[in-house]
């Protein structure tokens, strides 16, 4: 394409210069026979007209310059017309550039956080080097999944670190919470455990101090030193020099601060940041082996120069089986131990580092950049009948002009370069708002547990898109309006005394056809607009089938203190008394898995002759009585049920029908399959329940089995607890006086609060954004449908005006006058309706992931969109359709 247009420029060039050199040698050739005339010789003729006229190569250089300010100097002057032209109709001017900015800044907004999230690498020296190692498909849920980025068990990246061929340099890396200051004044940060070689391998240079290095992983447990984020140093930090007695409270132990990373590097996960980042440590603090079943890292390398994805993938490919059976977790059934060990690692491209918010968000974005880019067509389209409406009232003008000698391409560039003034105007106004509507973008992307750092900063791909976009606004409503005017006929146009011209009806064809396409996106946007927010509703109205209103959670950790292991469980019925005594709470119980909150914990078990895998959970007796789940058949847990009692559990209906059938499900055996610190057990259903959400409020429910807390195995137990909290007072009360009272009673433990609903709520953070944003453009399209709608049946009774006139002169009745002019609106919206349906339906299957509740061609969300354009279109229509009804005949007739 390239070269065509260089071959192209060439050939134009050379017709250019061959045309100044024949007019020179005609020049020479006049002058030449003047000369010989006046008595010249032909030779000493020639050469005198040669001299006069000078070296040719710089005459057509001389020529070609100033053909060139020339032209500058025209395009100077049409932008300059240009601009008086709009000083003189300020209305128009600002509807179409306000217009343009609204719809070009959504789709720079929507762009300019996929580009945060999706297209920018990583900010770190090359990185298109960097890769990850990781396990081909994933490991479907084998073991603990310790971290949403975790891919790798710790022994697993030991191996690969010692079999690292394929890179220069390897690392791991995992992200954390931990507690920063005094336990009772403690505030959380987030934590970035990292290898030694971390920063080196990443090419990170220190903004203060130094950074992490391999010798910091072995003195984790006796001297742990740790590096802040720059934003950490300078909010928390005031951003102090640092000494050798710069410490940091982490956990209750003290950390020396030893250097300030730089201000651009936010770790790996795009739309998280760091606040502190410190070694992980090379073997277990407590001497003990590592958790081969624990999945807790990821491991990531930048590879060398001669080995690419698919070299390096075959390397580890072909060492797979020897690394995972080294590094097989026991206590495992053999079915289980053969799934670790025919895992394959693979290696793939990291340069965009990783990101939860760009797999939760990513089909959103680019479907709300379809929406916005849906509403700036609709704008165009709407400017489009501005300009043509404009472009008809400027035809005596148009003639005018071309009666004075300017040719049609002038004219089209004149007005080409108005739509281009346009399209600039709303493109640079657009920028401005894009930044507001993006950072208000991120901020809704935030909850009080997850805060969300993106920066939205305009660099070249958004200027670029940006530019892209004025230019194809440009096109799509200034070309048509444009040509239009230029081919108008001037003999024809001078004749009509009020600037129409003959044919009107014919060439308003266009304009229809603008508002036809208008009503058939803007179907496509309210039918989307109506499924989103429908399916919100269905998530926010969905029974899950527990208690939501008036639950409050509490996290009780208490790794801190000095209560035995063996004496982990007294404790914690003791806290749990605590809990319930405080004023307000009206039931309280522990649980090993909070509801919906997106935990899980599965094991397999087999019942009869029915293998499967169902998810437990640990509870105390008064659990389902906090929660309002209602008891179906048999028994609630008692206090009875305890360590040394026969092993009970009670399911729910999905479980009866996965492994029970229609048989009585009471006195059925069920038998776990032994994990590590999980060992088989057998225990008897006693009860059942209906079926209820487990982790997810949009999932589908899964067999579910709750077992005593009293019976969890010992050798699982931790210092920690999770608290499910009933109160009929306010949640915020509730969860301040229990942090209070165990606080003073506990000053060593860890205490962490909040309300139920809300966690829940924030859990459907997506669907809120689309429901919110589709509803807005929704409207903001059908706003502009009516306008447009509006302004065409305006100029269409405008146009009509004459025929208006005779109509009623001759007898035609008001009602008769209106039913002409909506008629013309309906069939619009018939054939717009029609062809956005059918646009709807293709377009739903597309976001049928993103409902719930609902299928993508629901009927009743179609009719509904119909019914609503249906409702704007008669509102737009009826005005001026009684504006023609109440016209005066005489008065159209004499105008004419």
């Amino acid at each position: 394409m390239g070269a065509t247009r260089r071959m192209w420029a060439l050939v134009r060039r050379s017709k250019v210069d061959r045309e100044i050199e024949d007019e020179l040698r005609a020049h020479i050739q006049m002058r030449t026979e003047d000369n010989m005339a006046a008595g010249m010789t032909p030779e000493a003729a020639q050469r005198d007209a040669r001299l006069r006229f000078g070296n040719p190569t710089v005459v057509k250089e001389r020529v070609t310059e100033r053909d060139a300010a020339l032209v500058v100097d025209a395009i100077m002057r049409d932008m300059r017309y240009a601009l008086r032209g709009f000083a003189k109709s300020p209305g128009f001017t600002s509807i179409a550039i306000v217009t343009l900015a609204l719809g070009i800044g959504a789709n720079t907004a929507i762009f300019q956080l996929l580009d945060a999230v999706r297209l920018r690498s990583l900010p770190i020296t090359n990185p298109q080097e960097l890769a990850e190692v990781k396990i081909v498909g994933g490991n479907h849920g084998f073991g603990i999944n310790n971290g949403r980025y975790a891919q790798l068990t710790r022994p697993v990246w030991l191996e690969i670190r010692d079999h690292q061929d394929p890179f220069s340099g390897v690392f791991a890396w995992r992200m954390n919470d931990h507690l920063i200051g005094e336990l009772s004044d403690a505030h959380n940060v987030r934590a970035l455990e990292v290898s030694g070689a971390f920063f080196s391998v990443l090419g990170i240079r220190p903004w203060r101090g130094r950074l992490i290095m391999p010798g910091d992983e072995t003195s984790v447990c006796t001297a742990p030193r740790v590096v802040v984020s720059y934003p950490y140093w300078k909010s928390q930090m005031a951003g102090r020099p640092l000494t050798a007695n710069t410490r940091l409270k982490i956990d209750n132990q003290f950390a020396e601060v030893v250097g300030v990373t730089p201000p651009g590097f936010f770790g790996m996960a795009v739309g998280e940041s760091f606040d502190i980042a410190y070694a992980l440590e090379s073997t277990p603090c407590d001497g003990s082996p590592w958790q081969r079943e624990l999945f807790d890292v990821s491991v990531m390398g930048r590879l060398k120069a001669d080995w690419s994805l698919d070299r390096a993938s075959a390397y580890f490919g072909a060492l797979s089986p020897g690394i995972f059976d080294a590094t097989a977790p026991t206590g495992y059934s053999a079915q289980a131990i053969r799934q670790f060990t025919s895992y394959r690692l693979g290696v793939y491209l990291a340069s965009e580092g990783v990101s939860a918010l760009r797999a939760d968000y990513q089909d959103s974005l680019s479907l709300l950049l379809a929406i916005t880019g849906l509403v700036l067509l609709i704008a165009c389209a709407n400017l489009a009948n501005l300009m043509l409406a404009r472009a008809s009232a400027r035809h005596r003008e148009m003639a005018v002009r071309m009666a004075l000698g300017a040719s049609r391409g002038r004219l089209l560039r004149q007005l080409l370069i108005e739509s281009g003034i346009l399209a600039a105007s709303g493109a640079l106004l657009g920028l401005v708002l894009a930044q507001g509507f993006s950072r208000f973008l991120v901020r809704s992307l935030s909850t009080e547990q997850w805060s969300v750092t993106l920066p939205v900063s305009t660099d070249w791909r958004v200027l670029l898109f940006s530019a892209a976009v004025a230019v194809f606004t440009c096109i799509v409503f200034g070309t048509v309006p444009a040509l239009r005017a230029s081919n108008a006929d001037p003999v024809v146009a001078m004749k009509t005394g009020d600037g129409r011209l003959a044919g009107n009806r014919e060439r308003f064809s266009a304009q229809r056809i603008m508002v036809v396409v208008q009503i058939s996106v803007s179907m496509v946007l309210l039918a989307g607009a109506l499924l989103f927010v429908r399916s919100f509703r269905n998530l926010m109205t969905l029974n899950p089938g527990m208690r939501e209103h008036g639950i409050s959670v509490a996290h009780i950790g208490f790794p801190l203190s000095d209560v035995p292991r063996d004496h982990y469980e007294e404790f914690k019925r003791q806290l749990l008394e605590e809990v319930r005594s405080v004023p307000g709470v009206t039931r309280a119980a522990t649980t090993t898995n909070d509801p919906l909150m997106g935990g899980s914990w599965t094991h397999a078990v087999r019942v009869d002759s029915v293998e499967d895998s169902s998810k437990f959970t640990w509870v105390s007796p008064d659990y389902f009585q906090t929660m309002g789940i209602p008891l179906l058949t048999g028994r609630m847990f008692a206090e009875t049920d305890t360590a040394n009692s026969p092993r009970v559990a009670i399911v729910n209906r999905t479980f009866l029908r996965h492994f029970v059938g229609n048989e009585n499900p009471i006195g059925k055996t069920v038998r776990t399959l032994p994990e590590p610190n999980y060992p088989a057990t057998v225990l008897e259903i006693i009860g059942t329940i209906p079926d209820t959400k487990y982790n997810d409020i949009r999932g589908a429910t899964p067999p579910m089995a709750f077992v005593p807390a009293a019976q969890f195995p010992p050798t699982a137990e931790g210092p920690w607890m999770s608290v499910m909290i009933w109160s009929d007072i306010a949640p915020s009360t509730v969860m301040a006086e229990i942090k209070r009272q165990i606080g003073d009673k506990h000053p060593n433990i860890i205490v962490h609060t909040f309300d139920f609903e809300t966690q829940i709520h924030n859990g459907l953070l997506r669907e809120r954004l689309m429901a919110i944003l589709s509803g807005f453009f929704g409207a903001l399209a059908a706003l502009l449908v009516m306008v447009g709608l509006y302004g065409v049946i305006s100029y269409f009774v405008t146009l009509r005006r004459n025929e208006i006139g005779i109509r009623v002169a001759l007898g035609a009745t008001r009602w008769q006058v209106i039913v002409l002019v909506m008629r013309d609106a309906g069939w619009m919206l018939a054939v717009g309706a029609a062809i956005g349906t059918t646009l709807s339906l293709i377009a739903g299957r597309s976001a049928s992931s993103m409902l719930f509740g609902l299928k993508p061609y629901d009927p009743a969300t179609l009719l509904f969109a119909v019914g609503v354009l249906g409702a704007i279109a008669a509102l737009a229509s009826w005005i001026p359709a009684r504006r023609a009804a109440k016209l005066d005949p005489m008065a159209a007739l004499r105008c004419e």
